[in-house]
């Protein structure tokens, strides 16, 4: 699979999911600074950052390998912001939109890595 990370909707999408959660731990409370907030933040930069490492090496194998683990940061993601929202920390519609906005994200990711496999497959041994 040619061109770059960044030309990936996937990678483009998980940004902006990076500046959203940002944007909205910044009202977590100060106490949760190393916690939720430290936490959430990282499950989410993880997704862009793994989506990039990945399309870095060197087999579509590889690059597989790294997009399952954007997926999994992405459950992180969502499972974080639900408890985030029964803190209070985060109202239902806006928990509900990060919610949405990964799922978004984690079916991008399942068609590429399908796309990858299928291509895979069809390559002459």
């Amino acid at each position: 699979m040619s061109g770059s990370f960044r030309d990936l909707k996937a990678w483009q999408r998980a940004i902006e999911l990076v500046a959203d959660i940002y944007t909205h731990t910044r009202a977590f409370p100060s106490d949760e600074r190393y916690g939720l907030t430290s936490q959430l933040r990282r499950a989410a930069v993880s997704v862009p950052s793994n989506i990039a490492e990945g399309k870095g090496r060197s087999t579509d194998r590889d690059f597989c390998v790294f997009l399952h683990h954007a997926r999994g940061s992405l459950c992180e993601v969502e499972t974080q912001l639900t408890i985030a929202q029964g803190l209070g920390y985060l109202s239902e519609s806006n928990a509900a939109k990060l919610i949405e906005d990964a799922g978004e994200i984690a079916r991008i990711l399942n068609g590429l890595i399908k796309a990858i496999n299928g291509s895979a497959y069809n390559k002459p041994a």
